[in-house]
């Protein structure tokens, strides 16, 4: 099944100029044929196509279908930008495939990156969305502040995941609970959290985790943490 993505489907009845080229120019679709579209609210529609026009494609709809999300809890990632924005690419793509609510930014004391093209990151989210036939965009935040997090976070349960052996901590298996309805975990950059962030972290109510007995690159520990949370709640239910 090809996915085109229109937020606005559902008031507009077109396709954004990309999705319309690639449904007109590269898959020959002609009007009468049908499609499907999602609007990255959690909705599929059924549609065909009124008007082959590449920049403007319209389209009629014929059928609409609420697509809920197949995970229950919250899941909030706020993770380090790497230096190589390959890599930070990489990570919302395989994030928004595994299934995940939002994706922070974060600038703490060891950050490589001071700040970050959203607009960007959305597109690839937007594409892996797509692609693993999900119909929820996660969202995608600007940077924000390791201090700005900390202080305003509400989830039900936070964690912090570092490398430090010199302040405890346990594996996120054990002390994640799959009653939850949020959660939020940081994930740091290379150099890891400053023990100031850490005792800050902590101090606030933020467990302190361990991913295992491995070192991990930073986008490989984001999706340690997000798919390690879907299992345990799968194994609960």
């Amino acid at each position: 099944m090809i996915q085109f993505y229109a937020p606005e489907i559902e008031t507009e009845l077109t396709l954004p100029e990309e999705e319309a080229r690639h449904c007109i120019k590269v898959l020959r679709t002609r009007p009468g044929d049908l499609i499907e579209v999602i609007d990255g609210k959690g909705n599929r529609f059924s549609c065909r196509l009124t008007d082959d026009n590449p920049r403007h494609a319209t389209v009629e709809i014929e059928a609409k279908t609420a697509i809920p999300l197949s995970w229950t809890t919250e899941i909030t990632v706020a993770v380090a930008p790497t230096k190589n924005m390959d890599r930070m690419e990489w990570t919302v793509e395989k994030l928004t495939e595994i299934g995940i609510n939002r994706i922070i930014p974060l600038h703490c004391r060891y950050s490589e990156r001071k700040d970050i093209k959203v607009d960007r990151l959305q597109r690839i989210a937007v594409s892996a969305m797509k692609q693993s036939l999900k119909t929820v965009l996660p969202e995608i935040t600007p940077m924000r502040s390791f201090k700005e997090i900390v202080q305003s976070c509400t989830a039900d349960q936070k964690f912090i995941a570092y490398c430090d052996p010199s302040i405890p901590r346990k594996l996120l298996a054990c002390e994640y609970r799959p009653v939850a309805d949020s959660v939020l975990i940081f994930i740091g950059p290379e150099g890891d959290f400053s023990k100031e962030e850490i005792s800050a972290a902590i101090n606030a109510g933020f467990m302190p985790i361990s991913l295992g007995e491995n070192r991990l690159r930073t986008e490989t520990a984001a999706l340690v943490v997000c798919d390690t949370i879907h299992i345990i709640n799968q194994l609960k239910q």
